[in-house]
């Protein structure tokens, strides 16, 4: 464990299981260094283990499932530099394991399903991200996985995914709201009636407004730009690709958007569509790309995920200099 922080900032990571939450966090992990940042997985607040789920029907998306009491007693408390006894939920037998220790850390992390869902823990979050898949790209993901590595069947793996549909709409989905940034994965604009699912569409919707954060942008600042990279400069196989930016209005509120549509045939030319980008939160020219390059192995750093990803994360950082900045500036004047 590093010193003890000032100040503990805290990031929210909310979203469906297998969205690309794991991916995401390794990400952050090499942007704020392992000894910097606690995460802390929100299953670990289940109030009923796995037979217990079992037994009454309720889903662990169901917030009966789980303890936000605890969760925002304990969140506040290592907010306030206290250390807490944490719960610990064992995926891998489902059953509820004594506490461990955790102290407060500089950047706290709490992932899951539920981050954004109670608003006594959504008030204490200091920049939140959702991942948000569609119907059509999860159960292409889902199917590949579960026939290919687990030999499922595809109506199991479709029922499977129906069966949690309607506690996710109504439990897990809203949280896109509170979010202040959402990145969506859709079906590309670029073939018709695609049915692989290889080439995605990924939006970065930036809330606008908010304190210490400033989207980026491509090109000029407030306008709606169609890009369509020069073939030359980014090398990219059928059926190419188009950027996007522009102004929307999500949830009653204005975010600016950026989208890639198509994917990188060769990472080191991102730096191409890098240098188009504006307010990214880089500290050196190229720094995305270099991100990027170094886990070209982590799922989606060929499309817009792992672009969006890194650009998240360094929006996360930028946000945390500012609050901590700030908090040492106080700390002075008084």
């Amino acid at each position: 464990m590093t010193s003890k922080p000032d100040r503990v900032v805290l990031i929210g990571v909310a979203g469906d299981s297998g969205c690309g939450k794991s991916t995401f966090l390794r990400r952050l992990m090499d942007l704020f260094g392992e000894e910097f940042m606690t995460v802390i997985c929100l299953d670990d607040y289940h109030c009923l283990d796995r037979k217990q789920r079992k037994e009454t029907g309720i889903t662990a998306l169901d917030p009966r499932a789980n303890n936000f009491d605890l969760m925002y007693e304990q969140i506040k408390a290592l907010k306030d530099g206290q250390s807490i006894m944490k719960p610990i939920y064992n995926h891998e037998t489902g059953a509820i394991d004594p506490p461990e220790l955790v102290e407060p850390n500089h950047i706290v992390v709490i992932e899951g399903l539920h981050p954004l869902y109670d608003e006594r823990v959504r008030a204490l979050i200091d920049f939140s991200v959702y991942f948000d898949i569609s119907d059509e790209v999860k159960i292409a993901w889902k199917i590949q996985r579960d026939m290919a590595e687990r030999g499922h069947r595809y109506e199991d793996v479709l029922a499977a995914i129906n069966s949690r549909k309607p506690d996710f709409e109504n439990y897990i989905q809203p949280q896109r709201e509170f979010a202040d940034i959402v990145l969506q994965v859709l079906p590309t604009n670029l073939i018709k009636d695609d049915k692989d699912r290889k080439v995605l569409r990924v939006r970065m919707l930036q809330r606008e407004g908010k304190e210490g954060f400033t989207p980026a942008y491509l090109f000029d600042e407030g306008s709606t730009i169609n890009w369509t990279p020069c073939g030359r400069k980014l090398t990219c196989s059928y059926p190419g690709m188009q950027l996007y930016y522009g102004s929307d209005v999500y949830y009653g509120r204005y975010v600016s958007v950026l989208e890639v549509d198509g994917q990188f045939d060769n990472l080191e030319e991102v730096i191409y569509v890098e240098t188009h980008l504006s307010k990214t939160s880089t500290k050196y020219q190229g720094e995305m790309t270099h991100l990027l390059l170094q886990h070209r192995e982590y799922p989606g750093s060929n499309n817009g995920t792992g672009l969006f990803q890194v650009l998240t994360g360094l929006k996360m950082r930028e946000a945390y200099e500012i609050l901590t900045a700030t908090k040492a500036q106080v700390a002075v004047k008084v």
